[in-house]
């Protein structure tokens, strides 16, 4: 029985898929640092995950569920934060980006027949790239409130002086 692919392609195929792997979990490295430097900016009782627990994120098959975690806590503690800080912002903040991601990124790593896993990779790959967005947006929302914060404090000591 002769050979369909020559050792030659098959060693190419292989290459191509350990750095295909590499750079998705390259990108899963960076967008569970973006969590975890929001986290960190967020106080401790404000906080319905720590954020070391977002490197979670990295280990694949378990992601899959993690992004629901993820989801839920991360808007949680938005939501208290911008509560506390009194900042306004819309309700559970990017909740919805990331409900949805984590949906469709379930169903693209379930058995389902090639058209749906195809358009739940699209949805996917919108609404991982929204949520991802909208991550880095709260969390510069809240360097600004950071610097604002102290920027206010130094005004009124050189005040009081």
């Amino acid at each position: 029985m002769p050979e369909i692919l020559s050792p030659e392609v098959l060693a190419d195929f292989q290459r191509l898929a350990i750095i295909f792997f590499i750079l998705i979990l390259l990108v899963w490295i960076l967008f569970a640092n973006t969590v975890r430097n929001t986290l960190k900016l967020i106080s401790k009782e404000n906080q319905a995950i720590l954020p070391n627990q977002a490197w979670f994120l990295v280990i694949p098959f378990f992601n899959i569920y993690w992004n629901f975690e993820v989801a839920r806590r991360l808007s949680y503690s938005l939501n208290n934060e911008f509560y506390d800080r009194k900042i306004a912002v819309e309700e559970n903040p990017s909740m919805g980006a990331g409900m949805t991601f984590a949906w469709s990124f379930l169903i693209y790593n379930l058995p389902f027949p090639i058209f749906w896993k195809m358009l739940s990779m699209i949805v996917s790959l919108v609404y991982f790239v929204t949520y991802w967005f909208k991550i880095n947006q709260y969390r510069s929302l809240l360097l600004a409130h950071d610097k604002w914060k102290e920027q206010q404090l130094n005004n009124q000591t050189e005040d009081e002086n």
